[in-house]
């Protein structure tokens, strides 16, 4: 892989990973799925980040469990679809959008929850 493509998917990594500690923070963002696009980035650009994110005390478990499973532990799905609720709640709340754009927002949400919960559970 050439310099400029290795520097991209570094960067891009180092966005993912700020936005999953961002999930971290704020209820209606995820965290998972862009940690497990950030150690996608990292492996085809810096072996060492991407040790470090598998290896993350919090997070590498379950970036271990996707990578060789495509698991999603239980918990973690509890916590995504109660993150979609109150994001979807929040956003008619908040925007108060018309029904056909709640409507569209609404089928979204539903078509992630429906991924989440039909991939494989493995122990936390």
């Amino acid at each position: 892989m050439n310099g400029t493509k290795r520097t991209f998917y570094f960067v891009l990594g180092w966005v993912m990973v700020a936005l999953g500690f961002i999930g971290v923070l704020l209820p209606v963002m995820p965290t998972t799925i862009f940690l497990i696009i950030a150690a996608w980035c990292f492996s085809r650009s810096s072996p060492r980040f991407e040790k470090w994110l598998l290896e993350h005390p919090v997070f590498g478990p379950t970036l271990v469990q996707w990578r060789e499973h495509g698991a999603v532990p239980k918990r973690v799905k509890w916590i995504a679809c109660g993150g979609m609720t109150l994001g979807y709640a929040t956003f008619m709340y908040v925007a108060r959008p018309s029904p056909l754009l709640g409507g569209v927002v609404a089928v979204f949400f539903i078509a992630c929850a429906a991924y989440v919960l039909t991939r494989p559970s493995l122990a936390a």
